[in-house]
């Protein structure tokens, strides 16, 4: 399967470490440019992790011509983030027609520090006529 070119990613530098049907793992090494002002990972560097894997899991589900997008997504922060790397494992819970829905936990060294629950429209091109 050949990964779409993703510049929001390569910016922030995540790393798509697996990708495969309703799966993905993603890791970012934390770095000074992931800092907030009180040396902590800032949560939408955190968020932006969990909504990428989130497509990444999604997009092999999709016929030809279809493509995702974000409906809506919830967070929760359990635990700051100073170093590390962050590793975040997606699992796509359910896909109908048009919606999906998928789950992401984000660890550092094996601790859960985040978990993130998102929809996703499935967007299907018109017909002509």
């Amino acid at each position: 399967m050949k990964s779409l070119p993703h510049p929001f990613a390569d910016l922030v530098e995540f790393s798509v470490d697996h990708q495969s049907t309703g799966r993905s793992t993603l890791s970012l090494h934390v770095a000074t440019k992931h800092m907030n002002p009180h040396g902590v990972v800032h949560g939408a560097v955190l968020y932006a992790l969990a909504d990428t894997g989130m497509g990444a899991a999604l997009y092999p589900t999709l016929a030809p011509g279809e493509i995702c997008a974000t409906i809506e997504v919830k967070i929760n922060y359990f635990k700051p983030v100073s170093h590390g790397t962050v590793v975040c494992e997606t699992e796509l819970l359910n896909r109908g027609r048009s919606v999906a829905n998928l789950d992401s936990r984000l660890y550092v060294a094996g601790t859960l520090v985040a978990q993130a629950n998102g929809h996703y429209a499935i967007l299907r091109p018109r017909s002509a006529g």
